[in-house]
Parts: C-alpha cells; structure tokens; sequence
C-alpha cells in the first residue's frame, strides 16, 4: 500500500511538472517571474521553450530570452532571438545594439559591422551603436594610418563623420584635416631642393601640396565650428592657413 501510494505521489508531482513546463502562457509567465528576480537561467530555459510552442511568433518575449541569453554568455542563441525582434519591429534600436555586443563578444566582425550599420540605419541615435561605430573606425583609421595606407584611413575616418556624437564627429574631422596637412607637409618637403634648381617642376609639387592643405582647410574649420573649445583643431587649423600663404 505505500509503495501505491508512494507512486500515485510521484505521478502526480509530474503531471504537475509537466504542466507548469508545457503550457505556453505558464511558461511565459515564468519566464517573467525568473528575469524580474535576474534568474536568468530560469528565464532563459522557460523563454525558450515558450517561443518554441509558440513558432517565435511573441517579440517581446524574443528579446528578454536574448537579454537572458546575453547574461548567460550564450551569444549565440542571443542573436538568433534579438533578430526575431529586429524582424518584427520590437524596440529594433536597442535589439541590433544588443546583438552589436553579443557579436563583439563571439568576434565575428563582419557580422559585427554589418549590424552596426543596420542598426544605425533604424536608430541613428542609439547610444551603443553610435559608440561602438565610432570607436571602430577611429582605431581602424588609426591603424590604417600607421601602416601608411592613408586612402583607408581617409575612408574610415569619413564614416565616423556620419555620427550625431558631436565628440566623435571632431575626433574624426581633426584626425582627416591632420592627415591631410601631414601629406601636405610632406610633400613641399621633399620638393624644397627644387624650389632653386627646378622652379616649374617646384610649382607643380607646391600645387599638390595646396590640394592637401585646401581639404585640410576644409575639415578642420568644420571641426571648430562644431567643437569651438576645442584648442588642438585651432591649433593644426592655423598651422594650415600659414602653410598656404
């Protein structure tokens, strides 16, 4: 008789098991439960076990189940449920910044890239893309400058001038009217040996050198313009308007 009724308890303690885990509305609001209190295991597993009943048909659930994902350093399956939000339109902005960080974290850059554009193109604003696009192309145009490919530097820089951060902006302004003056520079001082002893070919060289300084012009009073206080754009600024006289 107890090992009856030892059975009967244990069968019903899994049907009742089963019941809480399968039916679609317990499951979500177990979910909800678990992620209030940052269970985020819980909230993962009930999440996505009711977007599976579901077809993945529920957005919001789709991103909280990435959030939950993120916490537990599943990027993976974090990106697969932010872009269910994305495709559906649910808070778009913060779910392609979410999967910017998830996809930093797995380093698949080009995926990486791809997203911050996408998200950038929905959210101009957003806080996370617009620094995460920014920092990106001001290191890669730094590095591109050091190798010595200034046509890459030039066109990573431009794309940090997209940006609505005013900071960024003159960062990525001032670092192209530099590079300009640099190249400037550099020009009329390899041609200073001829500026006796071949006059004709000396101007030609000065007029490339002024091609640079005139772009540098450009970049750098739009830098002041946006940033005034900003004491090292006035500084290269005047150093190129004396260079051109």
């Amino acid at each position: 008789m107890k090992r009856f009724l030892l059975l009967c308890a244990i069968s019903l303690a899994s049907s009742s098991f089963y019941a809480q885990t399968t039916d679609p509305i317990v499951l979500k609001n177990d979910g909800s439960k678990a992620f209030n209190t940052k269970n985020y295991a819980v909230a993962y597993a009930k999440y996505s076990e009711y977007l599976k009943q579901t077809n993945n048909q529920d957005s919001v659930v789709a991103y909280y189940c990435g959030m939950s994902a993120s916490s537990l350093k599943k990027y993976n399956e974090a990106v697969k449920f932010y872009d269910i939000a994305i495709q559906k339109n649910y808070n778009a902005g913060n779910a392609y910044a979410r999967k910017v960080l998830a996809l930093e974290a797995l380093k698949k850059n080009d995926e990486f890239l791809k997203a911050l554009e996408e998200g950038l193109a929905v959210d101009p604003n957003n806080k996370v893309l617009v620094k995460k696009f920014g920092l990106h192309y001001l290191k890669a145009g730094i590095a591109a400058q050091k190798a010595g490919k200034d046509a890459e530097a030039k066109e990573c820089y431009k794309k940090v001038t997209t940006l609505s951060d005013k900071k960024m902006k003159t960062d990525a302004l001032y670092s192209i009217g530099v590079l300009c003056y640099n190249n400037g520079a550099g020009i009329l001082k390899k041609a200073a040996p001829l500026a006796n002893a071949d006059a004709e070919k000396y101007a030609a060289e000065k007029a490339l050198a002024d091609t640079e300084f005139k772009e540098a012009l450009g970049y750098l009073e739009e830098a002041t313009q946006l940033s005034p206080e900003r004491a090292e754009v006035k500084t290269i600024l005047s150093q190129v308007q004396a260079a051109m006289k």
